[in-house]
């Protein structure tokens, strides 16, 4: 649908600032005013764009104000190790409607991603529109340009299954796919407490550990795609077993399933009464069970949270040491422990990181939660639906 890297560069200005008049536009893109109008004119014409109504006055006649086409949709898909959050987007990647449900990861890439169109096909109804693309984040490695998975460590059956090009079958639009704490670094940067920051660090507590780098507002990928995987920096030749299959990983200390194992040991040993009852009413103990039992001022439970985010924070410091960043968000299912977990990790990161990279630098808790990783999947899906055509 887009012909020149001005259509391009035109549509994505709308995307990130909202409707502006041609004059506006020519004075952003530097381009000729004929040039603008026929380049809008294009995009009128695929169903792109459309006016708005006209602009403020400069002086004169006002100008009719130019903006993405209002029937545009985005699907933007956040697959955790235990859900899968689908939304439904305009162009300018605002959530129109979102649903998370219970889903195994470790079920294989045709029954979540079938589940997933199934999720698609219902808010599709509740917000009509022309698909123009769609956006997946995955929990494990991902090969951005190839859009598939590489050895995940929690997702059996996912290692190079393109699920790009069999969810774009599925879909009939172009797909991208990325890593998960990728997109929710994308959606901080472009809609939450990150806004504007160009160079910042998102660290996604859940059941697993990750980590995605912005830099120069741009995410930092790496060669292989694997930049930012620090739930399997080892701590301690001798700790604990990771899903990985090594020892001593930072996800093997304090990830949801760590937390969740250390938390039932706590129970059955007498050391957290709040944690026993949880047992003895369920059988089970997940991280959330703990993040109560702390927040009741259960003894061994915050010894737990400080315990991991001690830990997390002297791995937080190395990056900040390394990148040098404007922020670092805190996110993920684990980061609704709040600030207890906030100030563990704070603490960690000021004692051992330099003054200069510390002394101007939050440290904050993220501000979309659990739509973080839809908006930033509907972020990278339009960069590419805004593409030159090839």
């Amino acid at each position: 649908m887009v012909e020149t890297r001005h259509q391009t560069q035109l549509l994505t200005l709308l995307r990130d600032e909202g409707p502006m008049s041609r004059v506006e536009l020519g004075e952003r893109l530097e381009l000729p005013r004929a040039r603008v109008g026929a380049e809008v004119a294009r995009l009128a014409e695929v169903g792109l764009v459309e006016t708005a109504g006209p602009s403020a006055s400069r002086g004169g006649r006002r100008s009719t104000l130019v903006r993405l086409a209002g029937d545009l949709r985005v699907l933007s898909v956040d697959v955790g190790a235990t859900s899968v959050g689908v939304a439904l987007t305009d162009a300018s990647c605002e959530v129109l409607v979102h649903t998370v449900e219970d889903c195994d990861v470790r079920q294989g890439p045709h029954a979540v991603l079938k589940r997933v169109t199934a999720l698609a096909e219902k808010i599709r109804e509740e917000a009509p529109g022309k698909l123009i693309a769609a956006g997946i984040g995955l929990p494990g490695p991902v090969s951005f340009a190839e859009g598939m998975a590489v050895a995940p460590p929690i997702m059996p059956g996912w290692d190079r299954f393109s699920v790009r090009d069999h969810l774009g079958g599925l879909l009939r639009c172009p797909v991208t796919v990325d890593n998960d704490v990728n997109s929710m670094a994308l959606g901080e940067r472009h809609a939450g407490v990150a806004r504007s920051i160009d160079d910042l660090v998102f660290v996604k507590i859940g059941t697993g550990i990750g980590c995605g780098i912005v830099l120069g507002g741009k995410v930092y990928r790496g060669v292989a795609g694997t930049a930012g995987d620090i739930g399997h920096i080892r701590l301690d030749d001798y700790g604990p077993t990771c899903a990985c299959g090594e020892t001593g990983c930072l996800e093997a200390y304090f990830g949801g399933a760590a937390l969740a194992r250390d938390g039932l040991t706590l129970a059955r040993s007498g050391r957290s009464t709040y944690l026993a009852d949880v047992v003895a009413a369920r059988g089970a103990i997940t991280a959330q069970d703990v993040g109560r039992a702390a927040a009741s001022g259960d003894f061994g439970a915050v010894n737990l949270i400080r315990d991991g985010g001690r830990r997390l924070g002297q791995v937080v410091a190395s990056l900040v040491s390394f990148v040098n960043p404007g922020m670092v968000v805190i996110g993920g299912g684990v980061a609704q422990l709040g600030h207890q977990l906030l100030a563990e990790i704070r603490s960690s990161v000021y004692r051992r990181s330099l003054p200069l990279a510390t002394g101007n630098l939050p440290i904050v808790l993220s501000e979309l939660g659990d739509t973080a990783g839809v908006i930033g999947a509907a972020w990278s899906a339009t960069d590419r639906a805004f593409t030159l055509s090839s």
